[in-house]
């Protein structure tokens, strides 16, 4: 039989309850991008028909590890999104800033 989630929640340690809590902010957080239009709610077709290419294309560029930042950005920008490019290091985080002449 099928159990109400609040149920199951209810009956987890607190322990138990932030470590699904990271998960799933980890998940939302970092996203391929096949998952990234899935979760705006767009199919294939309709990015396609945005970006004015063919459907073949974006599913290319969705299994794609290396692509132009000019792409890049009109996926995001397509998708009602900003790309923005940031450094991680260990005592902080830098926005890099030589890519916004792509926004024009």
């Amino acid at each position: 039989m099928a159990k109400n989630f609040s149920e199951v929640r209810a009956k987890m340690s607190p322990e138990r309850r932030a470590r699904n809590e990271a998960a799933a902010r980890k998940m939302i957080e970092e996203m391929a991008l096949d998952e990234l239009r899935e979760a705006r709610e767009l199919t294939q077709e309709q990015l396609a028909r945005i970006l004015r290419v063919n459907q073949a294309a974006v599913s290319k560029m969705e299994r794609r590890a290396d692509m132009y930042l000019s792409t890049l950005h009109g996926i995001i920008k397509a998708m009602g999104g900003e790309l923005e490019i940031r450094a991680v290091f260990p005592d902080g985080i830098v926005r890099i800033n030589q890519f916004q002449d792509l926004n024009r």
